[in-house]
């Protein structure tokens, strides 16, 4: 099924980016920097073994995204339509946020939050594949980083206004309740975020399924695609080997991605249990390095499609181990929280660039297919960094050493990338 590639246009735009905006607060809030903690220092009861705990509950999905993702991505490439399917798994994510609303600060809950995270973490990763697979459709060929990137840039902005109601109108600074006067008994503040992250997605999703266009049926079924894509899946493979700068790029970007998603799923953690934050600081500390992260996508996205999406994302990668490892020297927060706003000057790009270059180098019928491919690589080893994390931080009761392994996976990835040759492909119009 060809892509038709869209004149770009305000309104779409606007609607295509508003979708990134949506899907922040459930990132933000839920994985990194209030559900997490709030697991492992409320649910669990021991920061350093409860950040361990959500880690390899975040592994573990992570093996079965490795499965789903490629046959998803091939079964929307035989049927046409995206919307459909993402809006089902966008509901599924919805949906597993507001029963997270009623995992209760004690040990008897830490099942049923580890497996309804596990399935969040699948859901929302194969509703930014399936999104991801639709950038085509808006963006012309020499638009694709820019669009990417403020895309990226909006999902940014979301996450930071959303953690700001969370804080100000939930949670409350210090002893001070918040805005909405939500008693703290049981925990109740800090478990109706979770309401708050799932109202959000589904409010502001709506322009995108109103106003972007969608793909064209195909005349195949959705059982039909989804047989037809189980063995697209085989020749899919097949044919991204006889694409080697592209199994190079998925190769590089399934390494470094992997320290990025350790770091989305134990930053918050981190910061609370090592450096002691509490709940309105960790939040305070979200707010500044997801500012700092919007910043950055914005302004790359300028730079992308004219000094390309490699050299990007090797620039955002090289000053991330250097600022990642000044991040996990530093013993005082107002530093650490410094360092961290620089080094999310630089993450945006990396994801916004990624997106972009993985669109340039994939065969445009196969598109789907190919953002399926993708994920498969990340995810196959992307449970590498969260089981990292957890068996270093479990056999040194340390969640610093347990950091240190992100940086050996951005350093990886980045001299992988440095091979992954772009010049016919990636092109300035």
């Amino acid at each position: 099924m060809p892509y038709m590639m869209g004149c770009m246009n305000k309104k779409t735009l606007f609607a295509w980016a508003a979708f990134d905006w949506a899907n922040s607060a459930i990132n933000t809030i839920v994985f990194t920097f209030i559900f997490s903690i709030y697991f492992a220092r409320s649910v669990y009861g021991d920061e350093v073994q409860g950040s361990a705990a959500w880690a390899f509950a975040q592994g573990c999905a992570g093996v079965a995204i490795a499965i789903l993702a490629p046959i998803v991505g091939s079964a929307v490439d035989y049927y046409g339509p995206r919307k459909r399917s993402l809006l089902f798994f966008s509901a599924i994510c919805i949906l597993a946020s507001g029963f997270l609303f009623f995992v209760q600060p004690d040990p008897s809950f830490i099942m049923p939050a580890l497996i309804i995270g596990a399935a969040m973490t699948i859901s929302f990763e194969l509703v930014q594949n399936i999104y991801g697979s639709t950038l085509p459709l808006i963006a012309p060929p020499d638009k694709i980083g820019f669009i990417s990137g403020i895309g990226w840039g909006a999902g940014y902005i979301g996450s930071i206004l959303s953690l700001g109601i969370a804080l100000f109108a939930f949670i409350g600074l210090g002893d001070a309740g918040g805005l909405l006067g939500i008693p703290k008994d049981n925990a109740l503040h800090v478990r109706a975020t979770m309401l708050l992250a799932a109202g959000w997605f589904a409010l502001f999703a709506i322009p995108f399924f109103l106003w972007c266009p969608d793909a064209k049926p195909t005349g195949n079924s959705l059982g039909q695609s989804v047989h037809m894509g189980l063995r697209e899946l085989k020749n899919t493979i097949r044919h991204a080997w006889r694409l080697p700068q592209l199994v190079k790029f998925l190769v590089a970007a399934a390494i470094y991605r992997d320290g990025l998603v350790t770091l989305f799923s134990i930053g918050g953690l981190y910061a609370a249990g090592t450096l002691g934050m509490s709940a309105s600081e960790v939040i305070i500390f979200a707010i500044a390095i997801n500012l700092a992260a919007g910043l950055g996508a914005w302004m790359f996205a300028f730079f992308d499609d004219h000094i390309g999406s490699k050299t990007t994302i090797m620039v955002s990668l090289v000053a991330l181990v250097i600022l990642g490892a000044a991040v996990i020297a530093t013993d005082d927060k107002f530093v650490f929280i410094a360092l961290a706003c620089a080094l999310g000057l630089f993450i945006g790009p990396v994801q916004a660039a990624s997106r972009a270059l993985l669109v340039r180098l994939s065969p445009p019928e196969h598109i789907g297919a190919f953002f399926g491919l993708y994920a498969l690589t990340g995810k196959s080893v992307a449970f590498m960094g969260p089981f990292a994390f957890a068996a270093l931080t479990h056999a040194f009761s340390s969640q610093r050493i347990g950091m240190i392994s992100i940086l050996g996976f951005w350093a990886v990835g980045l001299v992988v990338m440095y091979f992954v040759e772009t010049r016919k492909v990636d092109i300035r119009v």
